[in-house]
């Protein structure tokens, strides 16, 4: 099985509040996105690594690759204007060998070479995979009053169940075929992952649990809890 890696540093890090690529910013003294360069490296079913950045850190995840000595980071390429753009592009670009892709984001640097292992074991079943963990929180609808200063007008429409909501992550692996025809369709569509794609294909897609350590940095808060998960992390 040829798996090509499609490794996300597009992203422009507005929430962050960081003149700095949060994916070249330092955890315990190693830069973000070494973290998950390392462990698709090491893990044998990933043939090659595409990495998708943006024009102002594609020369620092360059350094990043060189200093780590990462064999299978084939490319780095440009991202385009929204995520499912930059997927796309890298989609383009991956070994036509390829049978199978598997997405993730940089900015999760704590993933295990066990948690790509269960994905892509499922997705070779099941042509679609990903991986999320249960909400732990209660999860309310809230509906919001249209007008000026409805800041304060929110109320609560209702409770959700939480037995059956995930909070989904990365990685996010498929046949190459299934996604592609995924992008083709609906690509078009605004989507915020690209397993949304497979199932407006009306394909289904399996949920594989994954770890609460796979944190996914996007604000402030977010750099200070991977800080703090980085001084004591062992990669499995």
């Amino acid at each position: 099985m040829f798996v090509s890696a499609i490794l996300l540093a597009a992203g422009k890090s507005k929430r962050l509040k960081n003149k700095v690529s949060k994916v070249v910013l330092e955890l315990n003294s190693r830069p973000v996105i070494s973290y998950s360069l390392d462990c698709l490296n090491e893990h044998p079913q990933i043939k090659e690594i595409v990495v998708v950045g943006n024009r102002k850190n594609i020369e620092n995840l360059k350094k990043v690759i060189k200093q780590n000595k990462v064999r299978k980071a084939a490319k780095v390429i440009l991202g385009g204007a929204r995520r499912q753009d930059s997927v796309l592009n890298g989609l383009n670009t991956i070994n036509p060998k390829a049978d199978y892709v598997l997405i993730h984001d940089a900015a999760r640097p704590f993933i295990t070479k066990g948690l790509i292992s269960s994905v892509l074991n499922e997705a070779r079943i099941t042509k679609a995979a990903i991986v999320g963990v249960p909400v732990k929180a209660t999860i309310k609808s809230i509906r919001a009053s249209v007008g000026r200063n409805t800041r304060n007008k929110m109320t609560v429409n209702k409770t959700l169940d939480r037995s059956k909501l995930w909070e989904v992550q990365t990685p996010q692996a498929f046949s190459k075929k299934l996604i592609l025809k995924a992008f083709r369709d609906f690509g078009s569509q605004k989507v915020t992952d690209d397993a949304m794609l497979v199932e407006k294909s009306g394909k289904k897609v399996k949920m594989v649990l994954g770890s609460n350590y796979n944190i996914k940095i996007t604000t402030p808060e977010d750099l200070i809890i991977a800080k703090g998960i980085a001084q004591l992390w062992k990669p499995a």
